[in-house]
């Protein structure tokens, strides 16, 4: 869906409170055993990052055409894009544009590559397995059971961090925004519309021809990978849930990011 337009205006630009009732179902702290408690979360502490359970289930994936596709297992995705404080306690350094912005908002200047290489200095830290999500698994996170136009809600303000460069401008000014200050979604997820553009697992593919339907990743040549969700500096319509873009695996912006999967045990 316009991936190469997409790619073309990101190189372009590339140099450029929730209410109560969404605190108490996304309420945080350790569980036991996750895979039973739906949407809360728990804290890793190699890098303090934070994961939510997402139900096994089914959805319709795209738009026009959408293709039906069946998350047979529960996973963990991080409630929030790994931030640039969580990068640091990895990396030993900051990547990151906008420094100063602070250690909550997220990283980014970071390849699909880089992205990579925090996994396996986490994994080897954690002792655990996390991973790139795929990018079904990305949506239906990011649909959480709906069918809305953004992740989380109809309405791009009350989710995400964007149209810096819109007219009228959007929600974020110039800069990425900290993360977890939009609503979240119904899986307890913040930014996935919005902020920066997540890198997935999958290989670059113009349609959903030939798509997995068991949310498993996609691959081929690898030479470019997917984003998904939008950023702080693209108008509204970029940062819907369907919204997907390709750039090659090694490409760094200041409005590329990602956030981390687990498969569970």
């Amino acid at each position: 869906m316009m991936t190469r337009l997409a790619f073309g205006i990101i190189t372009a630009l590339c140099f450029m409170s929730l209410p109560a009732t969404a605190q108490a179902a996304c309420s945080t702290g350790t569980i036991a055993h996750p895979v039973e408690q739906n949407g809360k979360s728990f804290r890793d502490t190699a890098g303090s990052i934070e994961m939510a359970v997402i139900p096994a289930g089914s959805f319709e994936m795209g738009f026009n055409p959408s293709h039906r596709v069946t998350i047979a297992k529960p996973f963990e995705l991080g409630k929030t894009e790994v931030t640039q404080a969580q990068w640091r306690a990895v990396m030993g350094n900051n990547p990151g544009y906008f420094k100063d912005c602070g250690d909550n908002c997220p990283v980014e200047q970071v390849s699909w590559n880089d992205a990579h290489e925090f996994i396996r200095k986490l994994n080897a830290k954690s002792g655990k397995q996390y991973r790139l999500p795929s990018e079904s698994e990305w949506e239906y996170a990011c649909r959480a059971g709906g069918q809305q136009e953004y992740c989380g809600s109809d309405d791009a303000g009350s989710v995400a961090w964007y149209g810096a460069y819109a007219v009228p401008p959007g929600t974020s000014g110039k800069t990425t925004n900290p993360v977890a200050t939009k609503q979240a979604n119904a899986f307890c997820l913040h930014d996935m519309s919005g902020n920066v553009w997540e890198w997935v697992e999958d290989s670059n593919h113009e349609s959903y021809n030939g798509a997995p339907a068991d949310g498993s990743a996609w691959l081929g040549d690898g030479v470019e990978r997917m984003l998904r969700g939008g950023s702080w500096n693209f108008e509204a319509p970029f940062v819907r849930a369907a919204f997907r873009i390709g750039a090659r695996a090694e490409f760094r912006s200041s409005s590329f990011g990602f956030r981390v999967a687990r498969t569970l045990p």
